[in-house]
């Protein structure tokens, strides 16, 4: 039973957090990409049309994006569950480095939930709004990217931590 949990830990870890952290981490790029619809200097209706198009798919490709940051996030929830799960079974959920794991993984959800989500919010009311400065006008997408990477590096140092395992004497 205790591979079973493993391997659907695993498998939750690489199909819900992965998309979550690579849409998260390309939703602040995709913002700057944004045609900047307060330029002074406008051109002649093709143009004009032209960059409205390649506004809307712009804006559009942020909502699928959040969409999947927001629905991800949702399934990644069976992430810590069968790793309580499993760490049970194993009888390690005392153990420093699972400790350490679950404090991580309760860091990067904290900031995936108040941080990055609502800032993606943020950018899409602005855009929906009709706000179509320079996507990083205030610093709020460079702040968006620091966040997301964040999240990332707090993921990418739980991983570590579930292969290494420092201290485990289990031969899972």
């Amino acid at each position: 039973m205790t591979k079973f949990l493993l391997a659907v830990h695993v498998l939750a870890a690489i199909l819900a957090v992965g998309p979550v952290a690579v849409a998260a981490s390309m939703f602040p790029a995709a913002a700057r990409r944004l045609p900047d619809r307060g330029a002074t200097d406008r051109g002649t209706a093709d143009q004009d049309a032209a960059e409205q198009r390649t506004q809307n798919g712009g804006v559009a490709a942020l909502r699928v994006l959040h969409r999947i940051c927001r629905v991800y996030a949702v399934a990644g929830l069976a992430v810590p569950v069968f790793g309580f799960a499993t760490a049970s079974s194993l009888g390690v959920l005392r153990d420093a480095w699972v400790i350490a794991s679950i404090l991580l993984t309760a860091a990067a959800a904290g900031v995936l939930t108040l941080a990055v989500l609502p800032r993606q919010d943020a950018v899409l009311a602005r855009l929906a709004a009709g706000d179509f400065t320079p996507a990083d006008a205030g610093g709020g997408v460079a702040s968006l990217a620091m966040l997301t990477g964040v999240f990332n590096l707090l993921w990418a140092a739980v991983t570590v931590l579930m292969i290494v395992r420092p201290g485990s004497t289990t031969g899972v």
